[in-house]
């Protein structure tokens, strides 16, 4: 990561809670020098037969991932994430990128973002989390019409469609 590099910024306000975040986001092509004890979440943008996997969850349509378990590491958080909420396997991962969540009254931490190719094994039936209620493959030029994170989501999708062109 180059710290000399400008980070990408975002506002976002949640439709659930109401709350207030800032996002600074900054590409990476390794997490080697990630501090991983701030890191809280790992998302990644799964490639499936050159479709883009997409996740609804109560409020919106997102990218498959989540929060780290106790004792998880980045690789095994991401397994885990990508399996319960779309019943896919990560066949091959890449760093894309590190997004920086800063919330009132949180410790600023890490979100890390991924490229990933995956394969099903079965159908989607239910995340055992219930957070997930529907998976699709989306065509990756029209993502937006799922997920409009900006400049950021933007940055974030095409590294991770590049990644693995």
């Amino acid at each position: 990561m180059d710290k000399t590099v400008k980070p990408l910024v975002t506002i976002y306000t949640s439709p659930k809670s109401g709350k207030t975040a800032r996002f600074e986001y900054l590409n990476a092509d390794s997490f080697d020098e990630v501090d991983t004890e701030k890191v809280k979440q790992v998302y990644a943008v799964c490639i499936l037969e050159n479709k883009m996997v997409v996740v609804k969850s109560e409020f919106t349509w997102t990218l498959p991932g989540g929060s780290r378990e106790k004792g998880e590491n980045i690789e095994q958080t991401l397994r885990r994430e990508v399996k319960e909420e779309t019943n896919m396997e990560v066949l091959q991962w890449k760093p894309v990128g590190i997004q920086t969540v800063f919330e009132d009254g949180i410790e600023p931490y890490l979100q890390l973002r991924t490229a990933c190719l995956v394969r099903p094994y079965g159908p989607f039936v239910s995340d055992p989390d219930g957070d997930v209620t529907e998976v699709k493959l989306v065509d990756p030029d029209n993502y937006r019409e799922y997920l409009d994170w900006g400049e950021i989501g933007e940055t974030i999708v095409r590294r991770a469609i590049d990644i693995f062109k």
